[in-house]
């Protein structure tokens, strides 16, 4: 029997590539070149021309034109009609045509007869037909035969079949076989999505492999949480956002972006998705949209999830809350999580209640977290324990750190360490500082700085703070001056403020002003007590109203000396009054002194017993020289003494 060539492709077959306006029978029919058997009709003038079409094969089938027979047969076989397909390709492939031979063997597949089907696929393939060499390589795979699953569609592949292409592939990466990225790549060129899709994904993941090293993550996940407005554990994991791969990874990102966009182009849901996120992380916003709008309308729930995210931070958050609700109504976690943030932040406990248990349900561990940190913020502490515990016993480390606090303010230290620990052992920086201020309770300060220098290691605020006042409390001014820097350009007023004292202290002392010299500009140090003293920070007040001061801008002075007492600090008081006496404000600086002295300050109780000797009261001089003596230090106690004798003659005089 001799076999004519081949005269069109093997459809793309549904176990790989799902379409919508296919049947499964339709991709993997082979239909013959010459004459126009595969037709998807949608007009009714179309219809007339299969109908037409169907006619002309039938009457030149009937007097035994090979190509018509095996045309009709492939017709007949995507309308769904068996019956009416098998004779005529039967008698098609009993005079040799292999593409009769190859849709045969669908007939027979579809109705049951697997083995007769491989049998008229294997003839196909002998003669050369691509198609039915996938169609037997797939045959075999299922049934467990990889050796010859892989022979097939190699024979396939090499002949530029772009599903035999795909086929191999994943037989090859479930095998962990480096050659399957060649076969992705082929199928991926001929235009298989699924293809281009997986092919991005392997790049993306050896691009990163390459910038972070082989043992790390290759995608980052981001959470609703760490976006703006939410607080953190808000929310679950949003779409995965990629790294952003620097020098040899560069190029094999940049060509993995190309083959989502390729498949997102042809409709692949995922590959959107995925597109969507690349263009997010790198604040192409408004493209990502439209891509992640794309993959939510083909029912992508994670897209939707992503979009809403999009629309809220946008400031869009009636449209943001619609897209969560359907991702949330799909069974995303994520959203669901997001919903009952959006409830709870307008203080409708119930409905955000809700949605945390629906994302518990969706599998998302977030959900018990969330419900923890409502019930905590209602004072129902026994609940929230409840939720904390059952998120942390399935590994969610803020869960396992907030279960810890809640222990440690119940008194139960012993309790709380395992959980802060078994926390920051996962990665928690919160707990590794919890874990410091828990030893540092203990007096085990060594301890306490090892914990504390690994949660400063990885970004927090207070923990560098800590770190630096250890490291000059031990005289490592260099490593101190760089904690602080860290904290606080975190955002630490103490931090800034130590940080200034340090650099102020390395100041050479001022020289003599020179009448008519340019006036100074700031120092660093000074730029730093600043940012501390705009932060509330009494002291940093202090000091940078004597720092104007010493420039001789006494109304910059003024303010901060008045903020700095206000706040109630009674060296801001008394600097206050001793600018308000130079300018002569002598009773506005009485009451300064008053309230400094009334909060400790003994320097302001001798001004004040001064004041009240220069104005004869020499009795109320008395009461705020005992005051001085009180209060000290030694040379203001010595000087308030000897002025107290010294009333005390007048009065006895």
């Amino acid at each position: 029997m001799v076999f004519m060539g081949d005269r069109a492709t093997l459809l793309e077959t549904g176990r790989f590539v799902q379409r919508h306006a296919r049947n499964a029978a339709d991709e993997i029919i082979e239909a013959v070149g010459a004459a126009d058997a595969v037709v998807d009709t949608t007009t009714e003038t179309d219809a007339e021309n299969e109908t037409e079409t169907e006619a002309r094969h039938r009457r030149a089938a009937e007097r035994g034109d090979l190509a018509s027979m095996s045309a009709l047969g492939a017709l007949l076989l995507r309308r769904g009609d068996l019956d009416g397909a098998e004779p005529y390709l039967r008698g098609a492939t009993a005079e040799g045509d292999r593409a009769a031979a190859n849709n045969l063997g669908v007939l027979l597949h579809q109705r049951g007869y697997a083995d007769e089907a491989a049998g008229w696929w294997r003839v196909a393939a002998v003669a050369g037909s691509a198609p039915a060499a996938h169609a037997l390589g797939r045959h075999h795979r299922e049934r467990g035969d990889e050796p010859a699953a892989e022979y097939w569609l190699r024979q396939a592949a090499e002949q530029g079949h772009a599903l035999g292409a795909y086929a191999l592939a994943d037989l090859l990466e479930h095998r962990s076989d480096v050659g399957a990225e060649r076969w992705l790549r082929a199928a991926a060129e001929q235009g298989h999505r699924e293809a281009a899709y997986r092919l991005a994904l392997a790049l993306e993941r050896r691009a990163t492999e390459t910038t972070r090293g082989p043992h790390e993550t290759g995608t980052r996940l981001r959470t609703p949480g760490a976006r703006a407005g939410v607080p953190p554990g808000a929310a679950g994991t949003a779409a995965a956002v990629p790294g952003q791969p620097a020098g040899e990874g560069a190029g094999e990102a940049a060509e993995a972006e190309q083959w989502f966009r390729q498949a997102a182009a042809r409709g692949h849901r995922r590959a959107a998705l995925h597109l969507g996120a690349i263009l997010e992380h790198r604040g192409e916003l408004k493209e990502a949209g439209r891509w992640y709008l794309s993959s939510a309308k083909e029912g992508e729930a994670k897209a939707a999830c992503a979009l809403g995210f999009l629309l809220r931070d946008a400031g869009d958050e009636e449209s943001a809350a619609v897209w969560w609700l359907r991702a949330a109504q799909d069974g995303d976690g994520n959203a669901a999580n997001a919903l009952g943030a959006l409830h709870a932040a307008r203080g409708e406990q119930q409905t955000a209640e809700r949605w945390y248990r629906a994302a518990m349900d969706a599998g998302d561990v977030n959900g018990a977290y969330n419900l923890g940190l409502l019930c905590a913020a209602q004072d129902r502490i026994p609940q929230a324990e409840q939720w904390y515990r059952r998120a942390a016993y399935a590994g969610h480390r803020e869960a396992a750190n907030a279960l810890a606090v809640l222990l440690l303010q119940a008194g139960d230290a012993n309790g709380a360490e395992p959980w802060f620990s078994k926390a920051a052992e996962a990665g928690s920086v919160d707990a590794a500082f919890n874990l410091g201020i828990l030893h540092a309770g203990r007096d085990d300060d060594r301890t306490a700085l090892v914990w504390y220098e690994r949660a400063a290691a990885a970004g927090h605020t207070e923990a560098a703070l800590q770190v630096g006042i250890a490291a000059l409390r031990d005289g490592d001014e260099q490593t101190a001056e760089r904690h602080l820097r860290c904290a606080a350009g975190g955002g630490s007023a103490e931090a800034a403020f130590r940080l200034a004292s340090v650099l102020d202290a390395r100041r050479p002392e001022p020289g003599p002003a020179v009448l008519g010299a340019p006036r100074e500009e700031k120092s660093e140090c000074e730029e730093w007590y600043e940012r501390a003293a705009q932060q509330g920070h009494r002291r940093a007040q202090v000091r940078v109203g004597m720092l104007a001061a010493g420039r001789g801008d006494l109304a910059e002075a003024d303010r901060w000396y008045r903020e700095a007492a206000e706040a109630g600090s009674r060296n801001g008081a008394f600097n206050l009054g001793l600018l308000l006496a130079r300018e002569g404000s002598e009773r506005e600086a009485a009451l300064w002194w008053t309230r400094a002295a009334r909060a400790g300050h003994g320097r302001a109780a001798l001004r004040l017993a001064l004041l009240a000797a220069r104005r004869g009261e020499l009795t109320e001089g008395r009461r705020w020289c005992d005051r001085a003596v009180e209060l000290g230090p030694a040379e203001v106690a010595e000087r308030a003494a000897r002025l107290s004798e010294a009333l005390h003659q007048e009065l006895t005089a």
